[in-house]
């Protein structure tokens, strides 16, 4: 499939047809990852429940930095 980059606003962007978004249950709005792979663009979808998952250990791990680093020895 051939898409065309198109200039959106100050930026360039790409329109995803219709019938690939409903094939992977995308909709406006859902978050992409891009990936630069072996001269190529990768888009995947955001695992949004494994991003705040993450974001939570983050902050926990820079609030408890103390605690958790005395329990390592």
């Amino acid at each position: 499939m051939n898409v065309t980059i198109r200039k959106i606003g100050n930026s360039e962007g790409i329109i995803i047809p219709k019938e690939t978004l409903d094939r992977l249950g995308l909709k406006t709005g859902d978050s992409l990852e891009l990936h630069l792979e072996n001269g190529g663009i990768t888009l995947k979808p955001v695992d949004e429940d494994l991003s705040r998952q993450l974001e939570a250990a983050r902050y926990f791990m820079d609030k408890y930095k103390v605690a958790l680093k005395k329990l390592a020895e």
